[in-house]
């Protein structure tokens, strides 16, 4: 960050420029140097320490890999600024911040950005003996455990997760602690399989999703899947997730795609009275309540309490 001085007639003002990393086109990417936004009374002034980069949002963003029309479109406009999941000091805060008074560690769904302001309450203290590695993937987490909470589970269901990157091997964790009878990983990737394997999958499958559909009918003793979580992003991927499915089950598209518009339903869905479950990190409530408990500072601390 830079600091410079302007003078006025009536006032000394300082202002604060941030380095910050911007799409500015399709396949463009700058490091820009661009003001900070004032600060608000209660808000805090972030300085970065640690920024995830989210390799499936933020190559769909700077790829323009979606629909026209689509939620993706109405939220990327060029320049962009990507990043969602960030470990930052509080650097300083405004005149009526009450939760902060500065140099205290947090996450933040911030920008790739050194320097930025947030509201207060939407940062979430990080506890001592969580690594700033560990702590900056809480947004991932949050997703996750945004969509696993939307399928409602019960005691010995029999789930299958497909698609084994960080979201999927996240989803399989958080399923067996729910108490899944089976767990039952896909993914054409021997090393992401060997991974789940080792974090909680109880069966893993080496194939595509069209292909494991009597694997999946043999593990469950032929009645299919409870749950069929769509972890990929990929739209050819639903329909087979339908088919894997017993009847009265859900499939949970927790994989955002950019092109939704190519994605297909199949006869399972009313034939055997099938749910499909969207979920989206724009989905918890901004605050708990007695109805709605799992905030995202909420989702965030349970995160950092299962990593101590």
């Amino acid at each position: 960050m830079t600091a410079y001085r302007e003078q006025s007639r009536t006032q000394e003002t300082i202002m604060l420029h941030s380095r910050n990393i911007v799409f500015t086109g399709v396949n463009q990417v700058e490091v820009l140097d661009e003001p900070v936004p004032e600060l608000g009374p209660r808000q805090a002034l972030l300085e970065a320490r640690v920024s995830l980069i989210s390799t499936g949002t933020e190559g769909i963003c700077l790829s323009h890999l979606y629909d026209s029309g689509t939620h993706w479109d109405e939220w990327i406009k060029y320049p962009h600024h990507p990043g969602y999941s960030m470990v930052a000091d509080v650097v300083a805060v405004g005149t009526e911040a009450r939760l902060f008074r500065g140099r205290e560690r947090v996450v933040s769904w911030t920008n790739h950005r050194r320097y930025n302001v947030m509201n207060e309450d939407a940062l979430v203290p990080v506890p001592e003996g969580v690594s700033d590695e560990e702590a900056a993937w809480f947004a991932i987490s949050l997703i996750v455990q945004n969509g696993v909470r939307s399928a409602r589970h019960v005691l010995g269901e029999h789930v299958v997760v497909i698609g084994l990157g960080i979201l999927g091997q996240l989803a399989v964790q958080y399923l067996r602690l729910l108490g899944a009878r089976t767990v039952i990983a896909v993914d054409t990737a021997e090393a992401r399989l060997e991974m789940a394997r080792a974090h909680g999958a109880t069966h893993c499958i080496q194939s595509t999703s069209d292909a494991c559909r009597e694997q999946v009918f043999e593990i469950t003793g032929g009645l299919g899947a409870d749950v069929v979580y769509d972890v990929t992003g990929n739209y050819r991927v639903l329909p087979d997730a339908l088919r894997l499915l017993r009847r009265f089950g859900r499939v949970i598209v927790l994989g955002d795609t950019g092109q939704p518009s190519e994605q297909r339903l199949t006869g399972d869905l009313i034939r055997k009275g099938l749910q499909i479950i969207g979920t989206h990190a724009t989905t918890p409530p901004p605050v708990s309540t007695d109805h709605a408990r799992w905030s995202n500072a909420e989702m965030a601390a349970l995160y950092f309490d299962y990593l101590r």
